[in-house]
């Protein structure tokens, strides 16, 4: 990739490293990354703990600058963003997803989702429509007015999941989504991140260890040490068969690249 990538492409890296310094020593939890993310994809991003998953993440994510290297959102290089254009970008062009949930407890599940909108400073009946889409698209039309401890953990997220799409945002970052969920509550997160891929044209990203969440995706990504080490293709036809049967086949052809891979 050379130069600013081209306009089908969301996010995109370059030579991209992070190192921590204490002390006297150093750690470099990004190595060089370069990668790209059409408009539309869904990808996920492997490795082992302590491989970068993370840390790329917040990079993509502007919570954190690279040491060296370059991030790209929609063309745009974060770099050259002050620090008032970079928090509108993470507050409007980015959505955010994380494994613990962080919604407020003492606003309803209708004013969780409207926050970013609130704090944008738009009116509700600038956005009453949108919340109404968004309620009937993660199914929790019926919930609106509960709070957030009247609610189940797997419907908690997909309030998360509601409140990132809300400003209708170029990405959707989301780190180990279904880390805190068992697994049929995580399928049905990841279910729901798919089918908003597909209704929305929303392109996603995923960090996981789970190679039955990294299944969902269009593509794999794997980090070692910093580095990209592989990457995994799962083509359409693969993703056709949306049954639990399915699922199982998508995990284990990701398992067998991981093997094939040395991860």
């Amino acid at each position: 990739m050379r130069g600013m990538p081209d306009n089908d492409v969301v996010l995109a890296t370059r030579d991209l490293v992070k190192e921590y310094v204490t002390g006297r020593s150093s750690v470099r939890a990004l190595d060089g990354v370069t990668f790209e993310v059409p408009r539309g994809r869904f990808v996920a991003v492997m490795g082992p703990s302590g491989s970068g998953k993370s840390t790329l993440l917040h990079l993509l994510g502007g919570l954190d600058a690279p040491t060296s290297g370059q991030v790209w959102l929609e063309g745009q290089a974060l770099a050259d963003l002050g620090d008032r254009q970079l928090t509108l970008a993470r507050r409007n062009r980015i959505g955010f997803v994380f494994q613990f949930f962080n919604l407020v407890p003492v606003l309803t599940i209708e004013e969780n989702i409207a926050l970013p909108l609130i704090i944008g400073g738009a009116r509700p009946k600038e956005y009453v429509d949108r919340i109404e889409r968004i309620l009937k698209l993660v199914g929790l039309t019926e919930w609106r007015t509960h709070l957030p401890s009247e609610i189940s953990g797997g419907q908690q997220q997909r309030v998360a999941v509601a409140r990132a799409l809300v400003t209708e945002p170029a990405v959707l970052l989301a780190d180990e989504p279904t880390g805190n969920l068992d697994q049929k509550t995580g399928n049905e997160v990841l279910t729901l991140l798919r089918e908003v891929q597909r209704a929305l044209g929303q392109t996603v990203v995923i960090v996981t260890h789970d190679a039955h969440a990294a299944g969902f995706a269009d593509e794999v990504v794997l980090l070692v040490d910093g580095k990209i080490k592989d990457r995994l293709t799962i083509d359409e036809q693969t993703h056709a068969d949306g049954s639990a049967v399915g699922g199982e086949r998508r995990a284990q052809a990701v398992l067998a690249w991981l093997q094939a891979a040395g991860a």
